[in-house]
């Protein structure tokens, strides 16, 4: 049995072995190893060894591409539907607020389409939901989401800010395609554009809690302004004052506070983070 040959013969129709793998040369001596050392019979599971380490998890740079960007197309499922019943509920004020909603609601539309014609394009299998996939009170936290204005907005708030740092925390998933790098950084932008005008949104309707919190457009420490706990996984660690080691509330000698060092930078969340804080409004 002749390892080499048969992966020669594997790279005719899947050209990433190697990167699956290992650098081709370090592969070929593993290869070499592997067919001094073992007997014949013992050949396959080695072979078997070898490909799960290729083909069991999303390692490879292209298995890790699709992989981020499923899983933002999941969560752009989930805003996407969320405004879609959030404008058809008939409880938004006419004029501005409805306005902004429904282009909110017209941007991640346009954010799923996209997401799923690059996955396509690249030969995957983009994710797919239905309005019956979500279930938006979370379980009965927010059961009045589409019949109060101040918990519709509180909510939206939360799914902005949430994704804000969800697209920061997966950008280094997709340094290995620049097209892609950029395009998520594109709508990353965008969904923080998004979160700052729900903001002030809330501020104008006088709907922060506690009555009186001086919610900005951006975030201040830790502080969702939402004054349930509910939400506070989607801001914990916005309070932090360091970057890049240093602590940026006294650097070159000028003080400033640590409110103000944490509203300087966002802070991402990881997958597994994110993926704790949206599993409550799936169905």
């Amino acid at each position: 049995m002749n390892i080499q040959n048969i992966i020669s013969e594997i790279e005719k129709t899947d050209p990433e072995i190697y990167d699956r793998l290992d650098t081709r040369r370090t592969a070929m001596k593993s290869f070499a190893k592997v067919s001094g050392k073992i007997a014949l019979a013992a050949l396959p599971f080695a072979l078997g060894s070898m490909f799960k380490k290729a083909y069991g998890s999303p390692t490879s740079p292209t298995d890790i591409v699709i992989d981020t960007l499923n899983f933002a197309l999941t969560l752009e499922y989930l805003e996407s539907n969320f405004y879609i019943q959030a404008v058809n509920s008939g409880m938004i004020p006419a004029g501005g607020a409805l306005n902004a909603l429904t282009v909110i609601r017209d941007h991640e539309n346009e954010h799923v389409n996209f997401l799923k014609t690059a996955i396509t394009a690249a030969g995957a299998t983009p994710v797919s939901f239905t309005a019956a996939s979500f279930d938006f009170t979370a379980g009965g936290t927010f059961p009045a989401v589409f019949s109060d204005y101040g918990t519709l907005l509180a909510v939206a708030q939360t799914f902005e800010d949430t994704g804000v740092r969800a697209y920061k925390g997966q950008a280094g998933n997709l340094m290995s395609n620049n097209d892609y790098l950029t395009a998520a950084l594109q709508i990353h932008s965008v969904e923080a554009r998004h979160a700052a005008h729900i903001r002030e949104m809330r501020k104008a309707a006088n709907l922060l809690v506690p009555a009186g919190v001086d919610v900005k457009p951006w975030i201040t420490l830790n502080e969702s302004g939402i004054g349930t706990p509910a939400v506070q996984a989607s801001y914990d660690g916005e309070e932090s004052i360091m970057q890049a080691g240093i602590a940026i509330t006294q650097i070159g000698g000028t003080q400033i506070t640590a409110a103000a060092a944490s509203e300087a930078f966002d802070e991402p969340l990881t997958k597994e983070q994110i993926t704790a804080i949206v599993t409550p409004f799936f169905a």
